[in-house]
């Protein structure tokens, strides 16, 4: 492809073509500012705020969506540019709710920066505001259009990216707003949950169900066991929220911060993971020694498992019936931990940190519960905990680093990685395949199956059987990989399935970060870096070889796969309605 030569206020410029000007004034260390535009998702110039001048052009052009030409001459700090991006943003300010003090993204809008950088006249226009109801009806998402800027941000990752787009513009004109089909409430259509939606969102039109209130209250409750548990990811986003770089494994402060908050156990929900690998290692080999359905497809992802139930119910049968890794340290710790330190289940209140939404609707299943009691009770997003440790004044800087509560709180490597698209499945295969095999691995690396990519396929030969795996994040992949074996062009046996693309470092209750640092920053890469690191330095990298794991089958659980095993850590699926 030919390169293209242009100037950006002055500085000189080659890109390739059909390079865009956004893209250019990058290359030239010049930031321009968007508000609808999402590299890769969403490019439809109707913000108006990337305009720029381009000489000998009548008028100002989008710059997220107008390609570069041979001796193009930009300029993005104009008078005019500028009073125009002004204008703009009042007329936006002039339909927009502005109670940004008490707004759960004051500090972190990119609208509310904006307005700043631009001093704006908030009152400069006035008149007529489009009328809006908040949607609090499920458990696990709130929409609040009076602070939707129409960007469309959210439909379009909840097309492009989830393979669901059950939101989008309703109605034209002045009465234009984000909704659902016939404005139906998100229970009632084939939500999944995920809360890519409000990863992207650049306000606060879509955010989690805050549930802090309620874990305030059962810490205060002295009649409450209240324990806590992070999953794998959390480690390497929290400290984000805080200033540090971005990927940080924080563990140590995280866990501090966790026993300051006033929870009586502060556990690791990375053992429960090492837990699923055996009982989902387990499935596995009984699947394909005894004929089961294959492929096997994990259940770790509680959006993907609704976009199943939801999208494609004929492979219900192919789901693993262990429950998530939350859902297996809710049951076992109102069971095995609490026998073990002598509460009654009935007192033992559950929170989960987690780096997700959907885990919200998870804890409502009905197959997340033993003998009537709520495997979680409480599942709060990453954002959540920042919040929390916010509140009580907590300074992260000064949090020593501590370690989790022994009793469950030494995972192994192979635990750490579930938080990264294929650490399930490499976490999986380092046990099935010695299981099968009968003997040590060489080495515990399936690099193969790590990456970002939407969609990577693998195989070994194990016990002189050809193994076929393909791991896929993002819903739309799995859409596509399953309609693939569904017309006979794809066949495996093993399939790792995460909702949010790039697995859990990038799900939907993670810090969130402005388009253009998502633009210009691997966030989910370095977020698995961390992830990669910690188990690297884990003396214990294999599931199997945990002392804990061995010791809770060995004195509790007894075979894994075996009845205890099923009444406490596995569950089953519904099919749901598509429309």
């Amino acid at each position: 492809m030919a390169d293209v030569n242009l100037k950006i206020n002055g500085i000189e410029v080659t890109v390739p073509a059909g390079t865009t000007i956004l893209e250019a004034a990058n290359v030239a260390g010049v930031k321009i500012p968007t508000l609808c535009f999402l590299k890769d998702i969403n490019a439809i110039g109707a913000c108006r705020i990337c305009i720029v001048e381009v000489k000998g052009a009548r008028a100002l052009a989008a710059a997220c969506v107008y390609p570069v030409n041979e001796g193009m001459e930009v300029f993005t700090d104009t008078p005019k540019v500028i009073a125009s991006r002004k204008t703009t943003l009042e007329l936006i300010l002039s339909n927009h709710n502005m109670k940004c003090l008490s707004c759960p993204r004051s500090q972190n809008c990119e609208l509310q920066k904006l307005a700043l950088e631009y001093g704006v006249d908030c009152d400069r226009f006035q008149g007529a505001v489009t009328p809006s109801e908040v949607e609090n009806t499920n458990p696990y998402l709130v929409r609040d259009n009076s602070k939707c800027i129409l960007c469309r941000r959210c439909s379009a990752v909840c097309r492009a990216n989830q393979g669901v787009g059950v939101i989008g513009a309703n109605e034209r004109g002045f009465n234009t707003h984000i909704g659902c089909a016939f404005d139906q409430d998100l229970t009632d259509v084939a939500c999944i949950g995920c809360g890519q939606c409000t990863v992207v969102c650049p306000t606060a039109a879509l955010t989690e169900k805050d549930d802090t209130d309620p874990v305030f209250k059962a810490i205060a409750d002295p009649t409450k066991h209240v324990v806590v548990a992070p999953a794998p990811s959390v480690r390497v986003q929290i400290a984000e929220e805080f200033g540090a770089p971005i990927g940080t494994n924080a563990e140590g402060k995280m866990v501090a911060a966790l026993r300051r908050l006033g929870f009586d156990a502060v556990v690791d929900v990375d053992v429960a993971a090492d837990v699923t690998i055996i009982e989902e290692g387990t499935e596995f080999i009984n699947r394909v020694q005894n004929g089961g359905a294959l492929p096997l497809i994990t259940s770790c992802s509680p959006g993907w498992v609704k976009y199943c139930e939801h999208y494609y119910p004929e492979f219900i049968p192919n789901l693993s019936s262990c429950k998530s890794p939350q859902g297996m340290y809710g049951a076992l710790m109102k069971s095995y931990y609490a026998e073990k330190m002598g509460w009654d289940p009935k007192d033992v209140f559950v929170v989960s940190i987690m780096p997700c939404t959907a885990k919200k609707f998870e804890r409502t299943r009905e197959g997340y519960k033993v003998d009537g009691l709520n495997d979680i009770d409480a599942a709060l997003t990453t954002r959540e905990l920042a919040k929390m440790i916010r509140k009580v004044g907590l300074i992260w800087e000064k949090l020593p680093d501590e370690e989790f509560d022994p009793l469950f709180g030494i995972a192994t490597g192979a635990g750490h990685i579930f938080g990264a698209s294929g650490g399930v499945m490499e976490a999986a295969l380092r046990t099935v395949v010695e299981k099968l095999e009968g003997k040590e691995l060489d080495s515990v690396d399936f690099t193969d199956v790590r990456g970002m990519e939407g969609v990577k396929e693998a195989t070994y030969n194990v016990a002189g059987m050809e193994v076929k795996v393909a791991v896929v994040s993002g819903t739309a992949n799995a859409g596509r990989l399953l309609d693939k074996i569904k017309s006979g062009e794809a066949n495996y046996h093993f399939i790792e399935i995460m909702a949010c693309p790039g697995g859990c470092v990038n799900g939907g209750g993670q810090p969130i970060h402005d388009a253009y640092t998502r633009a210009n920053v691997d966030i989910r890469g370095l977020r698995a870096k961390g992830l990669y690191n910690q188990d690297a330095a884990c003396a214990v990298r294999k599931s199997h070889e945990s002392p804990i794991v061995k010791e809770l089958y060995a004195n509790y659980l007894g075979e894994p796969g075996g009845h205890k095993a099923h009444h406490l850590l596995h569950t089953t699926y519904e099919k749901r309605k598509k429309y």
